[in-house]
This record gives C-alpha cells, structure tokens and sequence, in this order.
C-alpha cells in the first residue's frame, strides 16, 4: 500500500544543529505521534514537510506523489495546525475563514460549522479575544473543514484542558477509524499518544531512533528496580537510570533481561523509556 507520507534521507543543516539522515511513514488511517525533545528535530522535520524550510536533502512524497513537483496538488490534501494563532490577531474568524477558504477547492462550510460548534468558536471574535486553547481549537477547525486526508499537527494539545484534550483525541480517533484520515502530530504529552497513536517516531539529536507501531517500540525495553553491585556486563546493558524515593530504575533491552535475574523486569511507558534515554544520553 502506497503511504499517505513517505520521507527518505532528509537532512538540513544550522550553524548548531543538524537535522540527520530523517525517515518514516504514515499510512492511510493511523495515527502517528512525533516525540523528541525540546530541540531535538521535530518542528525542523513538519516545516520540511510543508515546504516552509527547504532541506539540504532527501525526499518527501505524500500519496506517491513527489512534493517538489506537486506540492499545489497536495498542499489541497493535506493540513496543518500549529499549537497557536499567532496571525490577523484583531480580524474576526469569520473573516480568516473567507481568506482561508478560497485556498481550498474542497473547503466545505457545514464541516466548518461542525467544528466551529464542538469547539464553541464564536465567528464574532478576534484570535486576541481567545484564550491559548481556544486559539488551538481555531486552528485545528480551519485544517479540519476542508476534507483533509491528512492532517500534520505540531503540539495540537497544548494549552488545553484536560476535558478539551479528551474530545480532541476522540476526533483524531473517529477521522482515522472512520473517515480514514492519517494524523502525524507531535507532542510532549505522551499520555496523548498511548490513547490514540498506532504509531511512534521518536527523535533524538536529529535523528530518528525508531518508527515503529506502538506496542513494539515499548516491548522491546524492560524497567527494572536497580539491584546492589552491578556486574561489568549489567552495567553495559543500562541504558539509562533515574532515582527516585525507592532508590533508582534501570531500563535495559528487552533481550538484556536474562542479566537481571530475579530482578523482575516489566516493560515500561513510552515516556518512562523517553526520560531514561535522553536522562542518560545513550541509544
């Protein structure tokens, strides 16, 4: 099956930072979040994917189609919202939404009605009358009301409330099951993405340390209570360590478990596999 986005070497480079040799892909009706530190790649790599920063190299196809020689085509399939409104902060919404609908050949009003509805957007108002949230909720309507079939989103969630963030995640859920809508979002909420991501890329100083479906990334580390008097080989199975009241917790590979006998390994959280990681600064 052709992926909805395909990327392939992707590598741009700053004077302190170099985004490295990126690739994934997203298919047709999953969800996948984008994790990494602050830094760490995440924005560079969406902005790519939108042609608001030209890379160094690689290539980006979205449905089989490269993007440098049909980016009009696609930009009419795809959308993006970021965290905030930070554009025409005294034009009313109902405004933004004219200029934002002449884009799209495929903008459709009643679904932007809906959203405007389930968010409680007032067309009346102005971005600067919003609060953090709703200005997320403002965005996410206007990518969501023109049939996208799929949506790039750089920390949807931010700023919202914990009720808010719920009946977002339920929509990205009823878009990819029902609609067949593929997400790509990043977040550093990873409660988010154990509720509604099939899939996970992680990355790390630029580059990506996996992309995997979700239950694999998190079976192939074990976490364990750190045992007294370390051997040599257990020390170069730790991957990284965190202390806490109790003492301190080891994450190893999964296949490192037969080291730790009578240690009783579990597998860990995405997020408690992300802290021990980037804590100890080892792959």
């Amino acid at each position: 099956m052709t992926p909805v986005l395909s990327v392939r070497g992707l590598c741009k480079e700053y004077p302190a930072f170099r985004l490295q040799d990126v690739g994934f892909e997203v298919q047709a009706g999953r969800i996948m979040g984008f994790i990494g530190r602050n830094g760490a790649g995440k924005t560079t790599t969406l902005k790519s994917l939108l042609h608001l920063v030209h890379p160094s190299a690689g290539e980006i196809s979205f449905f089989g189609l490269p993007l440098e020689e049909h980016e009009l085509e696609i930009r009419q399939r795809i959308g993006y919202a970021g965290g905030a409104v930070s554009y025409f902060k005294r034009k009313k919404i109902a405004t933004l939404v004219d200029v934002t609908k002449s884009f799209y050949t495929s903008w459709d009003d009643e679904a932007f009605k809906r959203c405007a509805a389930r968010f409680a957007l007032d067309p009346h108002k102005t971005p600067e009358q919003l609060s953090e949230g709703m200005k997320v909720k403002m965005n996410l309507a206007l990518a969501l009301s023109h049939h996208a079939e799929l949506l790039i989103l750089d920390e949807p969630t931010s700023g919202l409330d914990p009720v808010s963030r719920e009946e977002l995640l339920e929509l990205f859920l009823r878009l990819a099951r029902e609609e067949g809508v593929a997400i790509l979002f990043s977040t550093h909420v990873i409660g988010d993405l154990e509720k509604c991501a099939d899939d996970i890329t992680y990355i790390r100083n630029g580059r990506i340390l996996a992309s995997e479906p979700m239950d694999g990334f998190a079976a192939g580390y074990r976490l364990l209570r750190a045992p007294e008097g370390l051997s040599e080989a257990q020390r170069e199975a730790v991957l990284g360590e965190c202390i806490d009241r109790q003492g301190s917790t080891l994450l190893i590979r999964a296949e490192s478990a037969a080291l730790f006998a009578g240690c009783a390994p579990e597998t860990p959280g995405v997020e408690q596999i992300m802290i021990h990681l980037e804590k100890e600064g080892k792959a």
